[in-house]
């Protein structure tokens, strides 16, 4: 039988439209038989989905079975009334889909058009991405690695079915505030009254000390300024949408606040897209953005802000001191900083977070790992490009220098990036209680020559739990560290969110990865995994919570990216425990055991 991966891959397709279509409906399908437990079968075979509220039934080539859920599909197709089968596009496949998830949840099949409508986005988006990136050029790169990695998302989260979406904005704006589009922009700066000046420093300076050589490198020094008034940042796009807001509307018109312009030299936007990277400047800036991407409103919200400052508070009382020493290797980009216009605890839309940037001046890269395992599509002539992924040309510099196979270069990358960034991580929860939100997206990773993972990084002011047990502790650590700001949670609660970022979404999504590029046959790397793992929990016994978890658990609860699309939720806005829909999701670790 042909290897089904070897087959034509719908990524490489010359026609960028048809291109994004396919891995638009690839997207969304691998999110729905992930939450609706679908059952996948073998590489080679037919998925066959049967959707009685459309009366509509997909025929789903199976390119690759993956055991973590990273599967590869080829083009759907829609069984017809006569046996034959014809194209379906993903505004078929979305829309049947959704109306089967609405109707089997029991509400109005209308209420799943916003998230039909968001599919049909970043199917567009995609479009746009796979356009530019084939007009560069194979060998085309962002101006940094660093850059490059995070630019390197053309077609998103593997597991959301809008992973592109980004709504409100017009093409020509996209095209400069996206990354995958290498774009950049120079802030819009606004003058506030030392009045209305609000935000706050881990450190205790003044946070306007932060962004003031941020200021006179635009060409705003505080004498240029009008009087008592100091210069702060936004996103241009929210320069303009901040207009609508009473709260800001009132300052301009007060007098206390005054539109300054775009100044200044560029920033490139991250593969978060609010925040921004300069390669020569000391910090990276999160900008406020109430533009809906994915299923959120990326406005900075203060309470969120509050409790980054605290985090870097808490994490210079000890924490980072002792992962220096223990894990010199690992580090944490802080949200030490943060800075807005408008009293009181209502945001303006001119929120800004200052975050370390320990990768200016280019002497430290590091790779996004959302961007290490992004696929690359081919020239647009129909072949496949040099590698899928940037991690594919990282796993032959290990294979070449040390003498491997490929399938053992992967084994080895997988321990090292364990050592380097997933052991630094569980045993900060075991010492001191501080658990994370390790995505893909917040981790970074350094490569050494041989392309092992020897070091790491993690960043994200949301991204923050205290557990219950250990925070009489911390408090006595550092007085007043969980004041004001939600991050005590129950350790239950903790360690099933640890699961699910670190667990099901970082390490099992980099063993999904691995399978789906081809490199390594997945329940192999899944023994490994399991391997190093309990040898951790044998000598980190503060960590036995979340292990037990991970390696004994039959399942995890897992994010559902697609029944939080398709309820409408932002994930931004609420109580952390109901801000998305969660689900069941067997737990192949577990299963490695067996």
């Amino acid at each position: 039988m042909t290897d089904p991966l070897s087959a034509a891959d719908p990524l490489d397709h010359p026609d960028p439209l048809l291109a994004a279509d396919a891995l638009a409906a690839e997207s969304l399908l691998r999110a729905y038989v992930r939450e609706t437990g679908t059952d996948v079968p073998a590489t080679g075979e037919q998925l066959v989905l049967t959707m009685p509220a459309s009366g509509v039934t997909l025929r789903v080539p199976v390119r690759h079975r993956s055991a973590t859920g990273w599967h590869r599909f080829g083009p759907a197709r829609l069984l017809t009334p006569d046996g034959t089968t014809a194209p379906a596009d993903i505004a078929l496949v979305a829309a049947a889909a959704i109306r089967e998830t609405t109707q089997g949840r029991g509400a109005p099949p209308q209420l799943g058009a916003d998230a039909v409508g968001r599919v049909l986005n970043s199917a567009q988006r995609t479009a746009a991405h796979l356009t530019a990136r084939r007009a560069e050029g194979e060998n085309a790169a962002g101006p940094t690695p660093f850059l490059d990695s995070e630019q390197a998302l053309l077609l998103g989260h593997p597991f959301h079915p809008a992973p592109k979406s980004r709504e409100e904005a017009s093409a020509h704006e996209l095209d400069v505030y996206s990354p995958e589009l290498r774009g950049s922009f120079a802030p819009h700066w606004f003058a506030v009254h030392r009045d209305e000046l609000v935000g706050e420093s881990a450190d205790g300076a003044l946070e306007t000390e932060v962004l003031r050589p941020l200021a006179e490198a635009a060409g705003l020094a505080e004498n240029h300024l009008p009087k008592d008034t100091v210069a702060i940042p936004a996103h241009p796009w929210q320069a303009r949408e901040i207009l609508a807001r009473p709260q800001a509307r009132r300052l301009l018109e007060e007098g206390s606040l005054h539109s300054l312009g775009v100044h200044g030299p560029h920033w490139y936007p991250t593969s978060s897209v609010r925040t921004v990277h300069r390669p020569d400047a000391a910090v990276m800036l999160k900008l406020s953005l109430g533009m809906r991407i994915t299923n959120s409103r990326r406005n900075n919200l203060r309470g969120e802000m509050r409790l980054g400052v605290s985090a870097a508070r808490l994490l210079a009382a000890g924490p980072l001191k002792w992962l220096a020493a223990e894990h010199p290797g690992f580090g944490i980009l802080r949200d030490f900083a943060w800075v807005s216009a408008g009293r009181g605890d209502t945001e303006t839309g001119l929120e800004t977070a200052v975050r370390d940037n320990p990768f200016h001046g280019g002497d430290t890269d590091a790779l996004c790992v959302a961007g290490l395992l992004a696929e690359r599509p081919g020239p647009g002539d129909g072949t496949e490009p040099g590698h899928r992924a940037l991690l594919v040309p990282a796993v032959r510099r290990t294979a070449a220098a040390h003498g491997l196979e490929r399938a053992e270069a992967a084994s080895r990358w997988l321990l090292a990036y364990l050592d380097a960034v997933v052991t630094p991580l569980i045993r900060l929860q075991a010492r001191y209680g501080v658990a994370l939100e390790p995505h893909h997206q917040n981790t970074l990773v350094h490569l050494a020559p041989d392309g092992l993972p020897d070091g790491g990084w993690y960043r994200d002011s949301q991204g923050y739990y205290v557990a219950a047990s250990r925070a009489a502790e911390l408090e006595r650590l550092l007085p007043g560290a969980t004041d004001g700001v939600e991050i005590v949670f129950d350790d239950s609660f903790v360690d099933e969110r640890v699961a699910y970022y670190l667990g099901i979404n970082n390490l099992l999504g980099l063993i999904g990865a691995f399978g789906a590029l081809g490199l390594a046959a997945e329940e192999d790397l899944l023994a490994t995994a399991r391997g190093a793992l309990e040898r951790l929990r044998a000598t980190e016994p503060g960590a036995r919570g979340l292990l037990d978890l991970l390696l004994d658990a039959p399942v995890l609860r897992c994010k559902g990216n697609y029944l939080t699309c398709v309820d409408g939720l932002d994930e931004l806005v609420g109580d952390v425990h109901t801000q998305s829909v969660y689900i069941d999701l067997p737990n192949p670790l577990a299963e490695a055991l067996r």
